[in-house]
């Protein structure tokens, strides 16, 4: 026998004896751990599928009467006439029994064919169809169900069942002849649309553009160019497949096209026999189209002589380069007669009459001081000139023209044939300046090095004119001449100024520049239009970033600035030794690995952080290489600056520019006359 404890919930033990009594117990534990349980989620279970089947059914039900509501607005007019059709003779609408009777032949339902063959098979004995044939599926309609019942139908039902019938079979008759004519109307428009391509196709053997067919004044032009084209490429393949006779025919045409197009821009400037030309080209090219067509080889043809016009572009753009470069540092042969005139002329004066008048206003510190440095008279007149004729007091106004002794006398002749009014000029040569020296100076220093002469005249010895555009900037003779660099000099060639303000010869002046004195330039030496956009002329396009010294001195996102227009403080500049700073970056760069070319990355440099920016309207620049510049824009702008190669005194001056530059020149002088200048 065995005795057993077990704790009640008032704490006390009890005895319990024999096996008997433990049974009853083992069952109701187990029934309350596993059984209870099982019920309790068994019954939720239903509980919740019959939920679920009940949403199911009652979101199924919303569903299509959503849709019965909204299928006014999904059907087109005809379809909805027979769905009123069918519920006026049969009821209530039924989706299902309209599928069935009542659709168009061009109608299909997915999954529907399927229904409708495992009907036939079971119910084959019971049925008979009609079939309407169209281009679209077959639609079947089943009467099997109605059989039995047509039988035992009253005279008055038949009858009407006759009836209803023959509306059906009108309706569908009449959605299968709506159906024709649509067919029947897009098939006669293609068919007009190809006999069009076929007299196209006769008169010029192929629609290369849609611009051929619509009045162009070059669309014949560009019609027998690309004949000649595909005539090009149809020899090649005649050559490669031994058809002579075609090639010879083909190469025959081609000539006569070349012939007929010669040097026209537009149809109006072909000759009569254009037409002709263009016809039998086209029969010969329909002809070798017949022998000789294959899309893979007329495809690698057409794409080699892509590649080949594309080298061929690229060699003559280094070309145009070069030439207009080589253009661009060339003086034309009118300048140069009126320089030699000038000089001649000027050497026969006698030495009294070569002075200027006025010359006690040259360090007169409350006059107006200009600083012009040129090798070009008729430059330096414009600017001269224009100066003069928009200044509200002429008289007020001082020109320092420094030039070199090949053009000294030129300059000094024409400004006494000329004098600019009231105003002060005085004209001095920069090889008389003795301080300028090579000890003194590094630039100076440089461009009298074996090192910087091999640099600038040998130039990687190039052979072509290809080979030599990208190094013909470095023989420009503007890098070789002190006149560029004596900016940087200004202190020294006028010590008893105050202010001056700084012109390149290739300005034009427009308005009064009396307000640039009046205005403060914050503690700064330089007074300068800014020219960084979003991205370029930025201090990175200038100088080398990828040397430590330029690295740590200078920000690469700093806005670049232009010379042709600067007001200097020369107080300022001798307080900060500006051309000491000069001297130290120049000396830096003996070996061109800062900068390479020019003055303006010096400057740059030179006067970091010393630039204040003038308005815009002060000095526009890019007359001479940017044709899209707003004429507003120009006429509003005070001085405006031909920088680039289009200079204004050059036959590849921008004409539509060249305007401003030309006014201000005395075409009926002399001396311009004789020298063959002419606007």
């Amino acid at each position: 026998m065995g005795i057993s404890k077990k704790a009640g919930l008032s704490g006390k033990n009890y005895r319990v004896v024999g096996y008997g009594s433990r049974f009853p117990l083992v069952v109701v534990l187990i029934f309350c751990s596993v059984v209870a349980p099982f019920l309790f989620f068994v019954g939720r279970g239903i509980y919740i599928t019959t939920v679920t089947d009940e949403n199911k059914l009652s979101a199924i039900v919303q569903n299509q009467r959503l849709a019965l509501q909204n299928v006014k607005s999904l059907l087109t007019k005809e379809v909805l006439e027979v769905i009123k059709a069918n519920t006026d003779d049969l009821g209530p609408l039924s989706l299902d029994s309209f599928r069935k009777n009542n659709l168009s032949a061009s109608w299909k339902f997915v999954g529907q064919e399927l229904q409708d063959e495992n009907a036939a098979s079971s119910h084959e004995a019971d049925k008979s169809g009609a079939i309407i044939k169209q281009e679209a599926p077959r639609i079947r309609v089943d009467i099997s169900s109605d059989v039995q019942s047509h039988s035992s139908d009253t005279p008055a039902k038949a009858a009407r069942r006759q009836l209803r019938e023959k509306r059906r079979e009108k309706r569908a008759a009449d959605l299968v002849k709506q159906d024709e004519e649509v067919t029947l109307k897009l098939e006669n428009a293609a068919i007009e649309r190809s006999k069009s391509v076929d007299s196209a196709v006769l008169g010029k053997y192929s629609i290369w553009r849609k611009e051929n067919d619509m009045e162009n004044t070059d669309s014949t032009v560009r019609l027998i160019r690309d004949q000649m084209i595909m005539a090009r490429v149809y020899i090649s393949l005649a050559t490669m497949k031994n058809k002579l006779d075609l090639a010879r025919e083909l190469q025959n045409r081609l000539k006569e096209s070349q012939h007929a197009l010669g040097e026209a821009a537009s149809d109006s400037d072909l000759s009569r026999s254009a037409g002709e030309k263009i016809k039998a080209m086209g029969q010969v090219l329909a002809k070798a189209r017949e022998q000789l067509y294959d899309c893979k080889l007329v495809t690698g043809k057409l794409r080699a002589m892509l590649q080949s016009a594309d080298e061929q572009v690229r060699s003559l753009k280094k070309q145009s380069t070069f030439l207009s470069q080589l253009a661009a540092k060339t003086i034309p042969n009118g300048i140069h007669c009126l320089s030699l005139r000038l000089t001649i002329d000027y050497y026969l004066l006698e030495p009294e009459k070569r002075s200027f008048p006025r010359m006690e206003n040259l360090e007169n510190p409350n006059l107006y001081h200009y600083a012009l440095f040129s090798d070009n008279v008729l430059a330096a007149s414009v600017v001269v000139n224009s100066t003069i004729k928009n200044a509200k007091e002429p008289e007020k106004h001082v020109f320092h023209l420094v030039t070199d002794k090949l053009n000294f006398g030129a300059m000094n002749m024409w400004f006494l044939l000329n004098p600019p009014g009231k105003a002060t000029i005085h004209v001095e040569n920069v090889d008389e300046f003795k301080w300028l020296n090579s000890s003194y100076c590094p630039v100076l220093r440089q461009l009298e090095s074996a090192a910087m002469k091999e640099y600038y005249f040998q130039a990687a010895h190039p052979t072509t004119l290809s080979a030599g555009s990208s190094n013909l900037k470095y023989r420009n003779p503007k890098y070789l001449s002190m006149l560029n660099h004596l900016r940087f000099y200004l202190p020294q060639v006028y010590p008893k100024l105050d202010k001056i303000l700084f012109l390149d010869d290739d300005i034009v002046v427009q308005k009064d520049l009396t307000g640039l004195w009046a205005v403060d330039l914050h503690g700064k030496v330089n007074g300068a239009v800014e020219t960084c956009g979003e991205s370029f002329h930025r201090f990175d396009k200038y100088l080398n970033f990828s040397n430590p010294h330029i690295a740590r001195n200078f920000d690469p996102n700093a806005c670049g600035w232009a010379y042709g227009m600067n007001m200097f403080d020369l107080k300022e500049w001798k307080k900060r030794d500006i051309t000491g700073i000069y001297h130290r970056w120049q000396n830096l760069n003996e070996d061109r690995l800062l900068w390479k070319l020019g003055t303006l990355p010096p400057g740059l440099i030179t006067f970091y952080g010393l630039t204040h920016a003038l308005e815009k309207s002060w000095h526009v620049l890019g007359l001479g290489y940017n044709p899209s510049i707003d004429r507003s824009e120009i006429e509003h702008a005070a001085v405006i600056h031909y920088n680039g190669n289009m200079k204004p005194w050059l036959e590849l001056a921008m004409t539509k520019y060249r305007a401003y530059w030309t006014k201000y020149i005395k075409y009926d002088h002399p001396y311009v006359r004789h020298c063959k200048l002419s606007e």
